[in-house]
């Protein structure tokens, strides 16, 4: 390979975290850590899953977790239901708080007629008077203008 072209090849093994074994190669990465085989000296790379542990090529299922990534999703759930609950008790106190602005409102309209109840029965105790004498006008009035004509008649 041309050291200008292409990246430096380093002797590497690689280190299956879940079931301990080791594969050796080369690469471009390399680590801080390093281990000695065959008096070479190789850079560890830890990797989670390989041909050794991945359930296709062992045939069983087996959960791997090193990056703890069940428990930061349940973390999340968590602040998420923690949220929510949050945002519902900002709403139930909203509504609360309209409703009691709503009562309140509802009872002064109400206030207000039962101070006024006492005017209004005053008001209708004088109203059948005055709709009968409205009533009866009209009645005379047509009544006078019949007899008129058949009084010129004659």
């Amino acid at each position: 390979m041309k050291d200008t072209i292409h990246p430096k090849s380093y002797p590497v093994v690689f280190v299956d975290t879940s079931s301990g074994a080791q594969f050796i190669s080369s690469s471009t990465k390399k680590t801080d850590e390093t281990m000695k085989i065959g008096g070479v000296e190789h850079y560890v790379i830890r990797v989670e899953v390989s041909s050794v542990s991945h359930p296709f090529y062992t045939g069983t299922r087996k959960l791997v977790d090193t990056a703890g990534r069940v428990d930061k999703f349940l973390e999340k759930v968590k602040r998420a239901q923690k949220i929510k609950e949050k945002e519902v008790k900002i709403v139930e106190e909203e509504l609360d708080e309209m409703f009691h602005e709503d009562v309140k409102e509802m009872a002064k309209p109400k206030k207000e007629e039962a101070e006024k109840a006492p005017k209004k029965a005053a008001a209708a105790e004088k109203a059948p008077a005055a709709k009968k004498a409205k009533a009866e006008a009209p009645a005379k009035k047509t009544a006078a203008k019949k007899a008129a004509p058949k009084a010129k008649k004659k």
